[in-house]
């Protein structure tokens, strides 16, 4: 999959302040950055669960070719409520920009997408290997459990970003399904 382009972009200035509508690539960018490591970025994974219970946790997620990618211990949580329903959202603050981006997550098992993700997790100092369809490592998140790591992948149709620092405003980008 390529970057997204949005079909849509909106002010969300409804009470007249005269802010601006920023551009896609204000978000895009940043959440492209490299940050040095997963954890430079503080990333929030918002589930349901089957009983209608949300959930939040913090995960350490990457940006790759215009989706976001994550991984959760097959016990944890996180995935048992992503098995149920794939719907999710993912919020970050950004250097400028606070951003929620609402999509779904789906486990990928594909060999060379794993491989190349767990090269990315390397680099960000994560010594992330493809064991079988999952990753595992001599370390992870003290609540992740014990490996072996689903690999998700989140693809998003909608983004709402509103800046913290000038200028200020909020946008809402809408993106094909």
């Amino acid at each position: 999959m390529t970057d997204k382009t949005p079909y849509e972009t909106i002010s969300l200035d409804r009470v007249g302040y005269g802010t601006v509508t920023f551009p896609w690539s204000r978000a895009r960018d940043q959440l492209a950055a490299d940050q040095g490591t997963v954890i430079g970025v503080p990333y929030f994974l918002s589930t349901v669960g089957p009983s209608g219970a949300p959930h939040t946790a913090g995960i350490g997620a990457i940006w790759d070719d215009g989706d976001m990618y994550f991984t959760s211990g097959p016990g944890s949580r996180k995935s048992r409520d992503l098995a149920a329903n794939h719907a999710c959202t993912i919020a970050a603050r950004l250097p400028d920009l606070d951003v929620v981006l609402d999509g779904a997550a789906v486990r990928t098992t594909e060999v060379a997408t794993l491989e190349r993700l767990a090269a990315r997790y390397r680099t960000h100092g994560w010594p992330a290997e493809v064991a079988d369809d999952a990753f595992t490592a001599p370390f992870s998140a003290p609540s992740a459990g014990p490996p072996p790591w689903y690999l998700y992948r989140f693809s998003f149709h909608t983004a709402v970003g509103v800046g913290v620092k000038e200028p200020e405003g909020a946008t809402r980008w809408r993106f094909e399904r």
